[in-house]
């Protein structure tokens, strides 16, 4: 039993590491969580930047025991989708949204044609619904401190520091290297181009809005969908005004934003990434769960 079986076993499923095609072709590494019992939903669980996907298997889990097909995947030049080296590789942001969500999206689609597809985007995995052209594809959409992630609309000071680390340490670095590298303070290592894509975005005034050569913009008004998005009160990144400003995006839809205090859920912090954290299960795991195999309107 591999160590994703042994941890999945707590809530009795399946858990199968695999590899799926990008829409380029390009082979991502990935985690299918199969209920043992009947199957009554999809749900694709699209990962933060710098951030492995064995850091959503508890929640991945979580879900399929509730009986949820679930995916979990790393993008490409992450986790088990990153080649021997990243010095010259070829990756962005754009191409994560582009070629690797939207491929994910229409595996399970193809998989589970029967079954509502849900879709769990956490920070980045969130804001790439909007790039996606088959979001509508998806029949409800969790958004997990996703939003629209300037500097400017951070918590002083830590806007500045994060200016400070993307613009004046980061950039630099990278184009020493060839890659941004993880210990900088931003996670995994990085593909050059995802990085200073990134980069771009975290200083412009509205994220990605600004970039007027991101043409996967036009793909926000197309999700008409469900659509909820959590934000946490002790999150420096995700803020009210981040979240309103990505949701703002999706103009097809009316988007229900949630900003939840630590203290609702009976827990001292939950921050950017501690909704993903097991001692959430009867507070914010029940809720997102019961949200998202809720019967169609």
């Amino acid at each position: 039993m591999t160590h994703e079986n042994f941890k999945a076993a707590q809530d009795d499923v399946f858990a199968d590491d695999i590899r799926f095609p990008a829409a380029d072709g390009f082979s991502l590494g990935a985690t299918l969580f199969l209920p043992r019992g009947v199957r009554t939903h999809a749900v694709l669980l699209n990962s933060a930047t710098a951030v492995p996907r064995k850091i959503y298997r508890g929640f991945a889990s979580y879900l399929a025991g509730r009986g949820c097909a679930v995916l979990t995947y790393d993008y490409r030049g992450t986790g088990d989708s990153r080649p021997k080296s990243l010095v010259g590789f070829q990756a962005t942001m754009t191409d994560w949204a582009a070629q690797d969500v939207s491929a994910a999206v229409s595996w399970m689609r193809g998989r589970y044609s029967t079954m509502p597809l849900g879709f769990v985007g956490h920070s980045f995995g969130g804001q790439a619904l909007g790039l996606i052209p088959n979001n509508v594809e998806v029949s409800r959409a969790l958004l997990v401190a996703a939003q629209a992630g300037s500097w400017r609309l951070m918590t002083p000071p830590e806007g500045y520091r994060i200016y400070a680390l993307m613009a004046l340490a980061g950039v630099p670095l990278t184009h020493a290297f060839g890659y941004a590298p993880g210990r900088i303070g931003i996670g995994l290592d990085l593909p050059k181009g995802v990085f200073l894509e990134w980069a771009k975005w975290v200083t412009s005034n509205r994220y990605f809005f600004d970039d007027r050569r991101l043409r996967a913009l036009s793909n926000f008004p197309r999700y008409r969908g469900a659509l909820r998005a959590l934000g946490f009160s002790d999150d420096p990144w995700a803020t009210q005004a981040a979240i309103e400003m990505l949701c703002a995006g999706f103009t097809s839809i009316r988007s229900d934003i949630h900003l939840i205090s630590p203290k609702e859920v009976r827990a001292k912090k939950v921050g950017h990434f501690g909704f993903f954290r097991p001692e959430h299960r009867d507070t914010l795991w029940r809720g997102a769960a019961d949200w998202l195999q809720r019967p169609p309107d």
